[in-house]
């Protein structure tokens, strides 16, 4: 199977500005090729003096965010990894011998622990989750994995925070041993054992593998694929830290949110790092941004070439044949086969997000190259909650922490869908889902609650008389309704979505979280993050999607006067997306109660 790709030039005009473009190519080069990526690199120059003093700028600039472990924490990663691996030798080995398999022969079965994501890339924060894998022969059931391991699990005094989400799409096992979080998958594969020094690159090893353990072993096959298509480890890995504190500052560190995750920032790093093999890191940061922000989405981001052949006919990326490929937003495809894309989450609204947090990037970086900005300006974040004049908050609460961390992860997979529905309000122009969560500033007793909180931008209006009763009501019934039905609700777990304007949200946060004394403090930073959202893309969040299903329920009602839409982009807070027509503060009515 063979895919168009982008063929990315640059070039300098006369103003020495850099000028990124693409070009569809009908070719593809394989991995016989001269460089084996899609396409071959824009320059191969090493780095210059300058070059190297920004880069140890760089790195300087990322300890205080917490990048690099000392030794002594490194090794304590090890040790747990290695307690963790000998703990499924012994799980498989008595397992085996309750499946009546000879004690002789259970000893040799194996079994063994794979690592992923930011930890096998080395890019893993100081206190950062590890990302494991266990695999299994294939006498051994993941119903055993959840049932007699987590049993093993239980009884070991590390273990703490131990849950189990097997109706996952990955179906996971999530804990803290010896106060290190490990989210750990399980495959079992289709071979009599497993031993120490079996890899996982053979696309064969996926032969008669259930799609739920082909998802799990793609996390491992993924992650050394990238490895293996990066030119520069060295410098990779320093550009990827500095990116993924950009976006986690930035707010769009978050797949299951719709932003994008861990794996698409590195595949996007990892391509810019194939087109300029021989930079440095800081250079590599700066074409990140510039390639990125300029990149013509939907057009996919590829590492290599689409394989040709697909004998083991699991479902892969291929707009070509599926209509729902063709929906995706944002594509970043995997490497490794089957090749899936990591972005399905991607929404209108947080796509817009995304392009206007890359675009602040570019802008910073750019005057760090000119001497005017530092790289501790890259990672100041956006004050989102002055962003906005109007918030919706997700509250989310339970009667017990062991009870809130399952609701918790429950809820967090299901805002997306809300965020969808917003999207199709044809008064709504963007939802901005915030994808950190916050705790109350005033507790409950005896009651866990977390907290997540949504920036509405308005449409242009005279008079804005908004209905979200039945986007709400639909939400919180439905996510309420699927705990139910996966048997993991539970006497005191609530969802409950509220109306705040920015005004009170002194009610749910305190003001060093909102940035309430610092509303009007200038700054070029802040100035450069007041710019639209609205003028970061071409296209209006809202082009091209449909309605989606809504219940009758109780009301949440935004109203005002004198009505009339021009259907344009406006943000409803002072000096910020100005809009043509004047804008009216709305009242709110929520279940019927009093306006605020």
């Amino acid at each position: 199977m063979r895919l168009p790709y982008l063929e990315v030039s640059q070039t300098t005009t006369g103003q020495g500005n850099l000028v990124v473009t693409h070009k569809m190519d009908a070719s593809l080069k394989d991995n016989n090729g001269s460089y084996g990526y899609m396409t071959s690199p824009i320059s191969t120059l090493g780095p210059k003096p300058f070059d190297i003093k920004l880069t140890k700028e760089l790195e300087e600039a990322l300890k205080p965010h917490g990048c690099f472990e000392s030794s002594e924490e490194l090794n304590h990663r090890f040790e747990v990894l290695g307690k963790l691996d000998a703990l499924v030798k012994t799980w498989v080995r008595d397992l085996s011998v309750l499946k009546n398999m000879p004690q002789s022969i259970a000893e040799t079965v194996g079994g063994k622990i794979y690592t992923f994501g930011s930890y096998r890339l080395g890019v893993h924060n100081r206190g950062a989750d590890i990302d494991a894998l266990c695999v299994v022969p294939k006498h051994i059931d993941r119903s055993d994995y959840f049932s007699s391991f987590l049993e093993y699990l239980k009884a070991q005094p590390e273990v703490t925070d131990l849950r189990a989400i097997e109706e996952a799409f990955v179906p996971v096992i999530k804990m803290k041993f010896d106060k290190i979080e490990i989210d750990m998958v399980f495959a079992r594969l289709a071979e009599k054992e497993v031993p120490d020094d079996l890899e996982l690159v053979d696309d064969k090893i996926l032969k008669n593998l259930d799609q739920k353990c082909v998802r799990s072993l793609n996390g491992c096959r993924v992650t050394d694929e990238i490895l293996r298509l990066v030119p520069n480890h060295e410098s990779f890995r320093l550009a990827l830290r500095c990116i993924k504190v950009w976006a986690k500052k930035s707010g769009i560190y978050s797949n299951v949110l719709g932003y994008l995750g861990g794996v698409s920032w590195a595949m996007l790093v990892a391509r810019t790092c194939q087109l300029y093999p021989n930079a440095s890191a800081a250079t590599i940061v700066l074409k990140f941004f510039l390639v990125f922000s300029k990149w013509k989405w939907p057009q996919p981001v590829l590492l290599k070439p689409m394989q040709t052949s697909n004998f083991l006919q699991f479902p892969v990326w291929d707009p070509r044949t599926n209509l729902h490929d063709r929906k995706h937003l944002m594509p970043i495809i995997t490497p490794a086969y089957p090749q899936q894309n990591s972005t399905f989450n991607t929404s209108y609204s947080t796509r817009a997000v995304i392009q206007h947090a890359l675009d602040c990037g570019l802008k910073v970086c750019e005057d760090i190259i000119a001497g005017k900005s530092t790289w501790q300006n890259l990672f100041d974040p956006p004050n989102f909650f002055q962003q906005y004049k109007h918030f919706i908050v997700l509250v989310v609460t339970s009667n017990s922490p062991e009870d809130q961390l399952e609701w918790y992860g429950m809820v967090e997979s299901k805002i997306r869908h809300l965020i969808a529905s917003l999207e199709n309000n044809p008064h709504i122009f963007l939802p901005h889902i915030w994808p950190i969560s916050f705790p109350p500033v005033n507790p409950i007793p005896e009651r866990s609650c977390t907290q997540w909180f949504i920036g509405l931008q308005f449409n242009a209006s005279k008079n804005l008389n908004i209905d979200l009763t039945q986007d709400i009501s639909y939400f919180t019934e439905s996510v309420k309704q699927t705990a139910v039905n996966l048997n993991v609700h539970k006497e005191g777990m609530d969802l409950e979505a509220r109306y705040v304007n920015k005004k009170h949200l002194s009610e749910y946060l305190s003001q060093q979280i909102t940035g309430a004394k610092r509303a009007s403090e200038g700054g070029e930073r802040s100035k450069k993050r007041k710019s639209s959202i609205t003028s970061t893309s071409e296209d209006s969040p809202k082009k091209g999607k449909s309605v989606g299903e809504k219940s009758n329920s109780s009301s949440l009602l935004i109203n005002s006067p004198n009505a009339e839409s021009n259907g344009e982009g406006v943000e409803l807070d002072s000096g910020e997306f100005k809009s043509p027509l004047p804008v009216p503060t709305p009242n709110i009515v929520i279940s019927g109660g009093a306006n605020e």
